[in-house]
Order: C-alpha cells, then sequence, then structure tokens
C-alpha cells in the first residue's frame, strides 16, 4: 500500500513539474510574441487536468504517512487510548469523505464518458472491443479538444487509491484502539 502510494505521489510530482515548466514556457512564449513565439495553445486546460491529477495523486501519499492537518490543542491531554479513539473517529470521517469523493468522481467519469469511435487516443480500443458509440456527443475541452473524460478518469484513479488508503487507516485505527 505504501509503496502504491508513494509511486502516485512520484507521479503527481512529475506533472506538477510539468506544469510548472509548461508554465514558464508559456509566460516566456507571451512575453516575446512580438519575436514570432506564444503561449502553448491550451496552456490553462493543461494546468486544470495537470493540478487534478496531482492533488488526487498526493492524498493517499499524505494519508499513509498521516500528514493530513490535525488540532492537537486538546487531544495531548488525554489517555493514549482517548487519542486513538480520536484518530479512529478522524480516520472514519476521512474515510467517508474520501469515497464519496470517489464515487462522486467516478459518476462524473460515466456521466462525460462516451465510447466515440473517433477518440484519438481510445477510439481503436471503442471499436476494437465493440463498445463504440456512433451517435454520442463528446464534452470536450475548448482549446485542445480533449475528452472532459480524461481527466476524470485520471482523477478517479487517484481518488480511488485514497479511499482504499483511507480505509485501511481506519483499520490500522482500530486495531490500536483494541490493543
Amino acid at each position: 500500500m505504501s509503496s502504491l502510494s508513494m509511486g502516485a505521489a512520484l507521479l503527481g510530482g512529475l506533472v506538477l513539474a510539468g506544469i510548472a515548466g509548461m508554465t514558464v514556457i508559456s509566460v516566456i512564449g507571451r512575453a516575446l510574441a512580438g519575436y514570432g513565439l506564444g503561449p502553448v495553445r491550451g496552456d490553462f486546460e493543461l494546468v486544470q487536468i495537470g493540478c487534478a491529477i496531482a492533488v488526487f495523486s498526493f492524498l493517499p501519499w499524505c494519508q499513509i504517512r498521516r500528514g493530513h492537518v490535525t488540532v492537537d490543542l486538546l487531544v495531548e491531554r488525554f489517555s493514549p487510548r482517548v487519542q486513538a479513539a480520536l484518530r479512529l473517529l478522524g480516520d472514519i470521517a476521512l474515510g467517508a469523505v474520501a469515497v464519496l469523493i470517489a464515487r462522486q468522481l467516478w459518476a462524473g467519469m460515466i456521466d462525460k464518458f462516451c465510447a466515440d469511435p473517433s477518440d484519438p487516443l481510445f477510439g481503436w480500443l471503442w471499436n476494437m472491443t465493440g463498445v463504440a458509440q456512433p451517435y454520442c456527443w463528446v464534452e470536450a475541452t475548448y482549446e485542445l479538444n480533449l475528452p472532459v473524460w480524461w481527466g476524470y478518469a485520471a482523477g478517479s484513479l487517484g481518488a480511488g487509491l485514497f479511499a482504499v488508503v483511507t480505509l485501511h487507516s481506519v483499520w490500522q485505527s482500530l486495531n490500536e484502539v483494541l490493543r
């Protein structure tokens, strides 16, 4: 679980570094527009999708490392058993939220999904498997015309891993309480 979460976080970091580099190139291109350069086409769309991928890639690692923000003003005064029970309650609440986020992202992806046979990335797969829908409308981004469901799908993977990791944290916290 830890290795998978770390791998997702590293992937998110690479995506974020790529977005930062692309943004720098785009800003330089805008500044040098008089010399025939210009911004990266669709830069804001790529930043939106990339940031969502990065955030959902970081969440599982943050949960594994217990890196989420907590307020411990009063908790430190309680016994270790009460502290473990409070951690369990926090993990249950975060687990419920993580499952809800993953479910909503999945529902959003299904809502935006269309097995378009002319999809530049997956059209061959839809045609090969026979699930192609020739009369469906694909919601796409404005500049790059990327199917919106791609971003939802990438976010769903990270959110799903986050939900699994939080449920694992609930299990660990429950074991701490029962000791």
